[in-house]
Parts: structure tokens; sequence; C-alpha cells
């Protein structure tokens, strides 16, 4: 009887250990693995400073606390880091991303190369909601909106389809600024060094959070202008500084507007490949809504001036989904507003 008792409990203890060995996979597969971080984005950007500061705390969230290892991989407005995870990153859960904002819907208005489908990827969560901006040099005396349509405004650009490109086109287009554009550049922080040696006015599609990540002086000292938010509300940062859809003449301007500035809703957002398993898909998913919340990120994201807000992966997807919903007539509408050239695609 109690030969019995004790060889059902040993059975018993031995089902549970191994069991318990086998409670966490997803803990088991990150355990001393490097997690790939690509990000579309070069080394000295604002988004840049989202990942180092965001890596450490996620790693720890992430079951298993796998090592972060950022890969930045710029060029052609992000969407050559978007084809990395869409095509060539292996779909385990060992790769995520962290891409432009605009960089979802470049194929919704036939950006060349954008051969990927965003509503297939699967999207972790974003870290910002942001209002996009035109920012200026002090000395190029572009200070206020009407300066736009009164001098010539040059802006740096990183290639078709980033916002760098498609938002002053877009005011080009629709309001008639004179807004010139000098593309080629790799990423946003190199439009910033072209500010600062005379070689470019500005940028449009700027970001508060990359500036005060990066150059926080230049708002405190008066170093930039912002004429114009590009954004479909002001900012309590610059409440003198009108948003682009207070000058919106009709609603199908305002539908326009509304469409092109979707990004904005999802700033800095994380993805990971299509087809992860659904367990590490979760616990990534998990991990980042517990960094979000997490005190000491939010504590460190304070002391480095960076703006968070959480946006679900969800909530990204339904972004994403809802803008290819748009009607045929307000997306051409918008791709012709950017001036993207399809006879090239």
């Amino acid at each position: 009887m109690f030969k019995s008792l004790n060889a059902l409990a040993l059975l018993t203890s031995l089902t549970l250990g191994v069991g318990g060995a086998k409670a966490d996979p997803v803990a088991d597969f990150y355990k001393g693995q490097k997690l790939s971080w690509v990000l579309s984005a070069g080394e000295g950007g604002g988004y840049a400073s989202y990942a180092r500061m965001f890596a450490p705390f996620y790693s720890q969230h992430i079951p298993g606390n796998p090592t972060i290892v950022i890969q930045n991989m710029p060029g052609a407005g992000g969407i050559r880091a978007m084809m990395q995870l869409s095509s060539v990153a292996p779909r385990d859960g060992s790769v995520i991303g962290l891409v432009h904002s605009s960089v979802p819907f470049a194929p919704l208005y036939g950006i060349k190369g954008a051969n990927f489908d965003p509503r297939q990827m699967n999207w972790i969560g974003s870290m910002a909601v942001e209002n996009a901006m035109c920012v200026a040099w002090a000395s190029s005396k572009v200070d206020k909106w009407e300066d736009l349509f009164e001098r010539e405004y040059i802006v740096g650009g990183t290639g078709a389809g980033s916002q760098m490109e498609t938002l002053p086109l877009m005011l080009n287009r629709l309001f008639g600024t004179k807004i010139k554009i000098v593309s080629g550049y790799k990423g946003g922080n190199d439009v910033y060094m072209a500010m600062e040696r005379g070689e470019v006015h500005g940028r449009c599609g700027g970001l508060v959070s990359s500036i005060n990540s990066t150059r926080p002086e230049w708002f405190s000292q008066n170093k930039v202008t912002v004429p114009i938010l590009i954004a479909l509300k002001r900012k309590e940062m610059f409440p003198n500084t009108p948003a682009i859809i207070e000058f919106a003449k009709d609603e199908r301007t305002k539908r326009i507007l509304e469409l092109t500035l979707a990004p904005q809703g999802m700033d800095r957002p994380v993805l990971a490949p299509p087809n992860v398993p659904l367990d590490r898909l979760a616990a990534l998913k998990k991990a980042f809504s517990s960094t979000m919340r997490d005190p000491a990120f939010i504590a460190e994201a304070a002391r480095q001036k960076i703006e968070i807000e959480e946006v679900s992966g969800e909530e990204v997807a339904a972004i994403v989904a809802n803008s290819y919903a748009a009607p045929a007539s307000i997306v051409e509408a918008a791709r012709e507003a950017m001036n993207f050239n399809l006879s090239n695609n």
C-alpha cells in the first residue's frame, strides 16, 4: 500500500517536473537568445533614441529575457527595412522591427519597391502618438505659415514614401506653398545636421519627440521655428502655431488630410514579420504593454524628454486597415497631393 502510494507520488512528482520544464516554451525559446530589432532609421535620430531607451526594459518583460540587438537599416524612406521584415527575416519571433509610421501606407499609394502588405504584418504596438510639423532654422526667416507662400523653403528628405517628402509635397499641392525638397539624406538626423550646416532651411515631417531626444536645446534656445503643424489639431507646446486642418477649404480636403495624417496615430510602431508563432507573438505584445506601463521606463522617458503614449497592436492594425478601406477617390486624391509618381513602378 505504502509502496504504491510512494510510487504514485514519485510518478506525479516526475510528471509535474516534466510539465514544469515545458510550462513556458516562450521563455525556453528566448532564454540566452538574441532578439534582432530592425530599425528603418540611422543611428543618431529619434527612432534610434526610442529603441535604445526601450530595449533594456522590453527585454526584462519578455519571458527568457533575450538580449536585444538593434540593427539600423535606413534606406528608401524606410521601405528597405520593411521589405526585410516582410520577406527575409525569420518568422520565429527572433526578429522584430521599428519602422517609420508612414511606411505601412506606401503600398496603398503605389510607392515603388513597397512590395508588402502591412495588413499581413504582426503589429505589436506603437510607442507614441505624434503631430508632424514643419521646422525651420531661425536664420531662414521662415517663421509662420504665411512665409511658406512668400519665399522658397528648402527642406531635406530621405526618399519617396517618407513623411519628410510626402507631407511637404502635400502642402504644395493642396495649399500652394513653396517648399523645395532636397532628397537623398539617409535619415532624419542627417537632415537636422544639414540644417545646422546651412544646407537646407528645415524639415517638414519632423517630430517634437525626435528633436527633444537628440537636440533639446533647439526649442529652449529658439534655434528653430515651427511655422505649421501638419496635424489634425494644435499642440499645447505651440499654442500660436496653427494645425493644417484649420485651412481645409472643404470636406474633401479634410478627408484627404485625415488619410494622409493617419500615421500620426501610430508613431514609432513596433512589429513582427508575418506568421510568427502565436504564443511568442502574444508574449511580445504583452511585454510591450508591460514596458509602456513600467514606472521605471516612464521615468526614463521623462528624463530623456521622450514623449510616449501606448497604442496597442490591435489599434495600430485598425488604423492600417481603415486607411486601406478608404474610398478609391480619396486614396487617389491623397496620392496626387503627395505627388507619388506611379509611372515609375
